[in-house]
């Protein structure tokens, strides 16, 4: 059902505004496809993420890199398999102190009750400038 989606992601964001990244785990798949546009190569979260340890290493380097000072995901629409995510947000890089804010859209794919895949679509351009 499209509102047992929606209320899945909203748990995983409430989770992840509490740091409690064991939580936001449990309701993924083993085997989840985690991915932020992006080559990894010009940013530590960017690319692709894979199980729980990927997962685990992408927000890792998350809270490594960044202070979120606003994280609003606005917008949850459920679509089959799919629940789209439209909203913004507001750091800082701990490297440069430069703030960036940012609109965003996250697509979360749903097998089996869970969080199989998740891609996030972001500014990366905005991001790697701030590290400069």
């Amino acid at each position: 059902m499209a509102a047992d989606k929606v209320s899945t992601v909203r748990h995983l964001y409430d989770a992840f505004g509490r740091g409690d990244i064991d939580t936001l785990l449990a309701g993924l798949t083993p085997d989840c496809r985690w991915q932020s546009n992006g080559d990894r190569a010009a940013y530590p979260t960017f690319g692709l993420f894979e199980g729980h340890d990927g997962v685990r290493s992408f927000f890792g380097h998350l809270a490594q890199e960044l202070d979120f000072t606003l994280f609003s995901p606005d917008e949850l629409h459920a679509s089959g398999d799919k629940v789209f995510v439209i909203g913004h947000s507001a750091m800082t890089v701990r490297q440069t102190g430069k703030t960036v804010a940012m609109d965003w859209v996250h697509v979360f794919t749903f097998r089996d009750g869970k969080v199989s895949a998740f891609h996030d679509f972001v500014d990366t351009h905005q991001i790697v400038e701030a590290t400069r």
